[in-house]
């Protein structure tokens, strides 16, 4: 009896498990993917979703991006190696928070590389360019689209930002300095403004570095990182204006750790299913376990906004969210 009594027990046990393991599998769970990656820029081309993060490692060992992509925010395929210092012969190391856009049946990817500290050292801002969101991608230009420091900001973590009038634009800046440039069509170079100034400085109150921009209901919305990126402070805050220049004036922080979840949370990319109201935040963050910096791994959760139209604070999780296939009407 005992016997019988001991196999029902694991009979009952493992089909509970089962079931567990198969409504696990409708949700994205947190992380999204293995492997330490920082720095997501999500997006969606031809209804399937996308992720181009930094490869987090010591900065000599960041000399390629991987990038992901998925049908339905669950289940990810890895594209290896999309762009390499190989492909770039003027970038040696640390190349960063990739940015993507498709214009012309071709994909732009915006870099950062070198991690120059001065005007005197060669690197910053590049561009590549493939024919698939996978790659493989070759260098753009053959040097950097920027390559010095303007306003003070530090050539990294750009962000290309196509606004509703067609324009298209590169917000970008490290060490607390953020600057806003028009680029040309062909993303060959910059077009000074109308006041023959190239390089204008949008810095709100608070800004570190990891900017991003988005419309809704005709408002823009303005969105960066602060505090350090390997401490416990780090957090993402937001402004809102009439315009990609602004002036922005912080409103406030939506996302950061949670002590029982996660460190560290910050440095992401907002994605919108096309005609929803449906949003979702791509960021990264460093488990409970981990005292490395370079210990980051990528992860998403709700964006939820309040009748006002301001973010409301972001819970993030280890569930994630849930399995989002976007429908053929959806553009």
């Amino acid at each position: 009896m005992k016997q019988i009594s001991a196999l029902l027990f694991v009979i009952i046990t493992t089909a509970a498990t089962a079931q567990q393991i198969k409504k696990d599998d409708t949700y994205s769970g947190n992380p999204l993917f293995k492997g330490w990656y920082a720095d997501p820029e999500a997006t969606i081309f031809q209804k399937q979703y996308w992720i181009f993060p930094t490869y987090s490692a010591p900065y000599n060992k960041q000399v390629f991006f991987d990038a992901f992509s998925s049908p339905d925010l669950v289940h990810w395929t890895k594209h290896e190696h999309i762009l390499d210092t190989a492909a770039v012969k003027w970038a040696k190391r640390a190349i960063w928070a990739p940015s993507i856009i498709q214009k012309n049946k071709q994909y732009f990817l915006f870099f950062g590389a070198n991690d120059i500290q001065n005007n005197n050292e060669y690197g910053g801002i590049g561009v590549a360019v493939a024919k698939k969101p996978g790659g493989p991608y070759k260098d753009y230009l053959g040097k950097p689209l920027i390559g010095e420091f303007h306003n003070g900001a530090q050539p990294i973590d750009q962000f290309v930002f196509h606004d509703k009038d067609g324009k298209y634009y590169l917000i970008y800046g490290g060490w607390r300095h953020c600057n806003i440039v028009r680029l040309k069509n062909d993303f060959t170079g910059l077009i000074p403004f109308n006041d023959s100034v190239t390089y204008k400085e949008i810095t709100p109150e608070g800004y570190v570095e990891g900017p991003f921009m988005f419309i809704r209901n005709g408002k823009y919305y303005f969105m960066w990182s602060e505090g350090g990126w390997t401490g416990p402070d780090y957090c993402v805050a937001y402004a809102i204006g009439d315009s990609p220049f602004g002036p922005f004036k912080r409103v406030g922080k939506i996302l950061q750790q949670d002590p029982n979840i996660a460190k560290g949370a910050g440095h992401h990319s907002v994605i919108n299913i096309p005609g929803t109201d449906e949003w979702y935040i791509v960021y990264h963050r460093r488990p409970l376990t981990e005292k490395d910096g370079n210990s980051r791994e990528t992860c998403i959760d709700y964006l939820y906004f309040d009748e006002n139209g301001f973010i409301k604070p972001v819970k993030i999780t280890n569930e994630g969210v849930k399995m989002r296939v976007i429908e053929k009407g959806n553009k």
